[in-house]
């Protein structure tokens, strides 16, 4: 402890320090060249429209590069996986006119790319590296030309007690260090830059929030419409972004850095019902339809009134560069709001795990102060260990008292164990909840979803341009209440099959279920939800109907793909890679016009699909969904409650307790994970 003790002082890390990492921290939505020695593309245009509807999100960005260089090049195009998102488009411009492209087996993709490659055709391939990344890579970039992209994805949409929220990431995560020792980066947009939300909602909204971009243009078309936009960097001026400082590129002016995300939140009105709401797409009577079913429960969850333990385990390690600011000042306000019959441990680790505390400590404000000053005087460095970080915080934990230990990581686990499987076995040991607060983008975000839905927890994403108190206060809201546990969602009366997720674990305050699923036929179904509150079980009833056809929301096709998707990973990472389950992983994603680790998008001249037997498929679908897209916006927002007449709730829907700042608590930022030792009210 000494020893720990002295390379902590020695390790002073000073307020002006942090803000300088954060201010140079790496950006994402780049084109690079694929060798090394050759000047990075600028950045002409960069262009994001976002249509954000009841459940999900689509995400449009289209941008312009130029090459500076004499030469053809290969540039790879790096962009990172937002949370639960998937590329339904990936579109090159070839001779001024857009191609799309196609999903393909990954090794097949591949082979089609460099045989066109070869022959010095145009041709791009979208792969997804692993869990952090999607990277395209575009052949030829023609010397003193331009090159034109369009990237589509699509994710579903929470609200959380009230509070709905969207990230468009621009940070790189800065968890592949050799990756990024490779590169140099070129971040600056020297023409035009432009950010345009339209915001639609089932359910009044009272105000709209960007937290690092003030100045952006909020307009309320309605309660339930609202836009939101920015242009020409007329945001520029970002509190505490690098953005603020605007510098010549080039002998060009810049108007915008790709270098801090973008974050948008938006409120609904409180005194809002428990509802079930549902959307549908169905092209014919007899055919199969898809539903997406977002369930709000009521607010009948009991609060939580008993001291607690609370563990926070920190992750030191080197890719927390840039984050780990941010994290301190997380668990600084969180320490400062427990009660003087709280206690707490602090656990550090990078190489190994180290304990700061010595056992537990009374969360005076003495105390407090005494850690928090400690943990300012660390600097991230080293590996990650976060399987001996995890293990340290789990033992000790107090069987008489309930316990939350807090995980602080982007969960990239390099050294010690590092198989996903063992972090899930270690979590089946143990009585314990795992809640996630991920942190970053390029975070491993299917690693700490699957402990958290082991150990029916929950899961946050933090980014760093979120609210600190805010993402913080409305976590405690929900550790501070009784959860619904086991649920069971099942239909009746209209055949159903194909639904996810396949464990639904828990929901915690405040917390929506969506559900996806195919189905057969309309009509009348009976719906039920059922489940636990402290060991007791509870259900909710109601009725409404399937629709007999639905076309204006097909994107739900592919939610529904990725959903199924995912469940399947998560059979492979705890059982093991079978050859079914990876075949049935290809097939829905080439059916859908899905990149995977499994499957890539590649683009070739439209004649060179054919030669190659590649039909047509999601060129079709993207055609299909920008159809809907438009008639949507023709007949604007419509209700999607499916329960009015037989509400399914008796109570309001969860809003946040308490006020403060514009948008006060709810706007969290902490990035932890947190498990909880199961007592009969948790």
């Amino acid at each position: 402890m000494k020893t720990l003790q002295r390379v902590l002082n020695a390790l002073s890390i000073s307020i002006f320090t942090s803000l300088l990492i954060t201010q140079n921290a790496l950006a994402a939505g780049l084109m690079t060249p694929k060798s090394g020695n050759l000047n990075t593309l600028d950045i002409k245009e960069h262009h994001v429209n976002v249509v954000i509807e009841d459940g999900y999100a689509i995400t449009y960005v289209e941008q312009v590069f130029f090459n500076p260089n004499d030469t053809h090049l290969e540039a790879i195009y790096s962009f990172p996986v937002p949370e639960k998102a998937s590329v339904g488009e990936f579109t090159y411009w070839i001779y001024g006119k857009p191609v799309t492209g196609e999903v393909l087996e990954k090794k097949k993709a591949r082979e089609v790319y460099e045989q066109e490659k070869a022959q010095g055709r145009e041709t791009a391939l979208t792969e997804q590296d692993e869990y952090k990344a999607f990277e395209s890579s575009v052949y030829p970039v023609r010397p003193k030309q331009d090159v034109k992209i369009r990237l589509v994805y699509i994710q579903p949409v929470h609200v959380d007690l009230g509070i709905g929220s969207y990230v468009y990431p621009l940070e790189e995560g800065g968890v592949d260090e050799e990756k990024l020792a490779f590169w140099s980066y070129n971040d600056a947009v020297t023409e035009v830059f432009s950010f345009n939300v339209d915001l639609r909602s089932s359910y009044p909204i009272d105000g709209v929030r960007l937290p690092k971009h003030p100045q952006t243009v909020v307009n309320s078309k309605s309660d339930q419409e609202w836009s939101i936009s920015m242009a020409n960097g007329q945001s520029s001026a970002i509190e505490g972004g690098a953005s603020s400082a605007v510098q010549p590129v080039n002998n060009a002016q810049v108007v915008q850095n790709l270098n801090q995300d973008i974050v948008v939140y938006w409120r609904h009105q409180k005194g809002l019902p428990g509802t079930i709401d549902m959307i549908t797409h169905k092209e014919s009577k007899n055919g199969r339809g898809t539903f997406m079913m977002t369930i709000t429960p009521g607010d009948d969850l009991s609060e939580i009134n008993e001291g607690r333990d609370w563990v926070f385990v920190l992750d030191l390690s080197g890719s927390m560069q840039g984050k780990y600011q941010s994290l301190i000042e997380g668990v600084k306000k969180g320490l400062a709001k427990l009660n003087p019959n709280d206690r707490f441990r602090v656990v550090l680790f990078n190489n190994a795990s180290h304990e700061l505390t010595r056992g537990y400590i009374s969360a005076t404000p003495e105390n407090v102060l005494k850690y928090t000053q400690k943990l300012e005087s660390t600097q991230p460095n080293g590996g990650t260990n976060l399987y001996a970080g995890l293990e340290k915080g789990i033992r000790g934990l107090d069987s008489d008292r309930s316990s939350a230990i807090i995980l602080v990581t982007d969960g990239v686990a390099n050294v010690g164990i590092t198989e996903k499987k063992q972090f899930l076995k270690l979590l089946e040991k143990h009585d314990v909840r795992l809640f996630t607060f991920v942190m970053g983008n390029s975070a491993n975000r299917p690693l700490l979803d699957r402990m958290t839905n082991i150990s029916n927890g929950f899961a946050m994403s933090v980014s760093n341009s979120d609210d600190i108190v805010g993402k913080l206060l409305l976590a405690t809201e929900k550790l501070t209440h009784e959860a619904f546990h086991d649920i069971d969602v099942e239909i009746d009366g209209v055949k159903v099959r194909d639904m996810s997720p396949d464990r639904i674990g828990s929901l915690y305050q405040g917390q929506q279920l969506i559900v996806f699923g195919h189905y057969w036929g309309d009509g009348a179904a009976e719906v039920s939800i059922s489940g636990k509150v402290s060991g007791q079980k509870k259900v909710y009833q109601t009725q409404f109907n399937f629709p007999e056809t639905s076309v204006l929301n097909p994107e739900i096709e592919r939610l529904w793909a990725f959903a199924t998707i995912e469940d399947l990973q998560n059979k492979i990472d705890y059982l093991g890679e079978d050859s079914d389950t990876k075949q049935a992983i290809v097939d829905i994603a080439k059916e859908y016009g899905l990149v995977t680790p499994y499957t890539s998008m590649v683009i070739v001249r439209e004649e060179v699909f054919a030669q190659h037997n590649i039909e047509r498929n999601n060129a079709k679908r993207v055609e299909k969904e920008q159809q809907a897209k438009q008639q949507r916006a023709v007949n604007g927002m419509k209700s999607n409650r499916v329960d009015s007449h037989q509400p399914a709730f008796s109570a309001n829907r969860a809003s946040p307790s308490s006020n403060g700042g514009a948008f006060g608590p709810f706007l969290i930022f902490v990035l932890v994970p947190l498990l909880f030792v199961r007592r009969k009210k948790v």
